[in-house]
């Protein structure tokens, strides 16, 4: 299963509370089919920005917790971005199935003068742009990522 679906099922487990280890937390992954082992479950906690609490492993608490789970938006555009297209004022961006969400999120989050607004799908990012030229800037700056 993907990195992004395994994240969001780690996710989705905190949310139900503090998990004790990362032993109970690959455990609980596997019986939901997801076949982890302990050094791409770290990765996954630090990229998360998980912290290890007395009561076990959660969600990092504070203004910006929403934000702590999303990593780096070069690191997202280069796992998950496929394609980049202007449109007029437009950019259209193609992602892999599921993770258009995070990825405008992570966009939006850099509050960049070319953007005016970001709709999110599946698979597919609208960027709506005050006119071409940020457009193309926008593009060159996403595609440059991708570099």
């Amino acid at each position: 299963m993907s990195k992004p679906l395994r994240q969001r099922a780690i996710l989705e487990l905190l949310e139900r509370g503090p998990i004790p280890s990362q032993e109970d937390m690959q455990r609980i992954l596997n019986r939901r089919g997801f076949d982890v082992g302990q050094a791409t479950l770290s990765r996954d906690i630090r990229d998360l920005g998980l912290v290890k609490t007395s009561e076990g492993y959660t969600v990092a608490q504070g203004d910006n917790s929403s934000d702590a789970a999303l990593p780096p938006v070069s690191r997202l555009v280069r796992e998950f971005v496929l394609s980049t297209k202007p449109a007029q004022n437009l950019l259209v961006i193609k992602t892999s199935v599921g993770s258009a969400q995070p990825v405008a999120a992570a966009l939006d989050g850099e509050d960049w003068d070319e953007v005016i607004g970001t709709v999110a799908g599946d698979d597919t990012i609208l960027m709506v742009c005050p006119d071409k030229k940020a457009a193309k800037r926008l593009e060159s700056r996403i595609q440059g990522m991708l570099a």
